[in-house]
């Protein structure tokens, strides 16, 4: 299936997080600095002590599922105090001490309570949404808000069952939101004054699903999926739609899309949906999104698929699927699944210096996984956690591992020592 839009076109030349002075050791957002859950840390071992490798810190937390974001040497993440409120905790990152906080009133029940988000970082402040659709900006400095929207009071719509989990984009000059609503699929702000820039038309009512920056044809573009699987291309620059493709279906789409140079989205999703390979392409204008391959071998739940080498591996459970972890090719062919033996749950995956970092969500096993295409290849493997619902995803920085469960936020050592 194929469809066509005929937009107006300009570049922005794309820079993820833009605004924000990276440097190695930080992780300023959902997914890492390019948002596609590859870290630049290198160094790190490949292999641990049976206990396996060292926790430097644990810092109580709530439930949740909300991962942290880090830049200079503190750690910043979204916690939730029962029905009652929302509190942002800044952490400091050698020591897990708790450095300041700040809460705000968000009375409100849902299923599988506590906080969704990640935190996005800039060098003066951080953007935060919460599960019942709280959106704040809150300066590093003065630890306080500048402006404040709603998903849902501002935009109507509605809330998803599960809360809201999407996390903030800052790009440039704005930030990026997706209400999702009869009235806006994605909103662009002034990232300063919170001044609404541009909306896009509607694409649906609200998914799980986090937006994620593409450039493709030479034009920037925010790749939303909406609540039913449609899969959207807003061009940066005026929130107008380049493209949609509606030949997946899934029912409640978390993941997000993993980018691919040269055009290529693949998407993945559980309750039978399976992952899905679009293509899109420019000519003089005209976007068009057509399927290369489906597959049912993969259907990540939760978290965004990692590509590696021309290989995409996956932790491909939840309600349905038991495939365990899976390899594939860019071409859709199954390299290898584990099944049972081991099965991750729905815990998170992370890319760094070479090597995957799973979390088994059920029982707490954190693990070091070698991504080559020949076989599952195993390198280490410990309980850490308590377990139970461990599904938040990770950070890394330096060697630093960030692990979140239903009680605590741990550091890990993950650094190679030396001989």
């Amino acid at each position: 299936m194929a469809s066509t839009w005929r937009p107006a076109v300009a570049g922005l030349g794309l820079v993820i997080a833009c605004g924000f002075t990276a440097r190695a050791e930080d992780w300023p957002q959902f997914l890492g600095p390019q948002r596609n859950a590859v870290a630049p840390a290198v160094g790190l071992a490949r292999s641990w002590p049976a206990a396996g490798p060292q926790c430097l810190w644990s810092a109580p937390l709530g439930a949740g599922f909300g991962g942290p974001a880090v830049a200079d040497g503190k750690v910043y993440v979204l916690d939730r105090e029962g029905e009652a409120k929302d509190i942002v905790r800044c952490l400091g990152l050698a020591d897990g001490k708790e450095i300041w906080s700040w809460s705000y009133e968000a009375a409100g029940k849902f299923s599988y309570p506590g906080s969704r988000s990640t935190p996005t970082l800039d060098d003066q402040a951080l953007y935060v949404v919460g599960p019942l659709g709280h959106v704040h900006r809150i300066d590093r400095a003065t630890r306080q808000p500048t402006w404040s929207k709603h998903l849902i009071d501002d935009f109507g719509g509605k809330r998803p069952n599960w809360a809201i989990s999407q996390s903030p984009i800052v790009v440039g000059d704005r930030v990026i939101l997706a209400p999702q609503s009869p009235t806006a699929g994605v909103v662009a702000f002034e990232k300063v004054s919170g001044k609404k820039v541009w909306s896009s038309p509607p694409l649906g009512a609200m998914s799980y699903c986090s937006p994620v920056l593409a450039r493709i044809g030479d034009v920037d573009q925010v790749v939303q999926i909406s609540d039913k699987g449609t899969v959207s291309g807003i061009a940066l620059d005026d929130g107008r739609i380049l493209w949609q493709f509606k030949g997946w279906t899934c029912n409640i789409p978390i993941a997000s899309p993993v980018v691919i140079d040269d055009g290529r989205l693949f998407i993945s999703g559980e309750y039978g949906a399976g992952s899905v390979m679009i293509k899109v392409s420019a000519d003089n204008g005209t976007f068009t999104a057509t399927e290369v391959f489906r597959t049912q071998e993969c259907m990540s739940q939760i978290h965004q698929p990692l590509l590696y080498k021309d290989h995409i591996y996956a932790n491909s459970n939840g309600n349905k699927a038991r495939d365990g972890f899976v390899c594939l090719d860019l071409k859709g062919a199954l390299k290898w699944k584990t099944g049972d033996t081991p099965n991750y749950e729905r815990g998170s995956v992370l890319l760094a210096d070479g090597l995957i970092f799973a979390v088994n969500g059920r029982d707490g096993t954190l693990a070091i996984i070698e991504p080559v295409p020949t076989e599952f290849r195993l390198l280490a493997s410990a309980k850490v956690l308590k377990g139970g619902q461990a599904w938040a995803p990770m950070a890394v920085v330096g060697g630093r591992l960030l692990v979140r469960d239903q009680q605590h936020l741990r550091c890990f050592d993950v650094a190679a020592k030396a001989p």
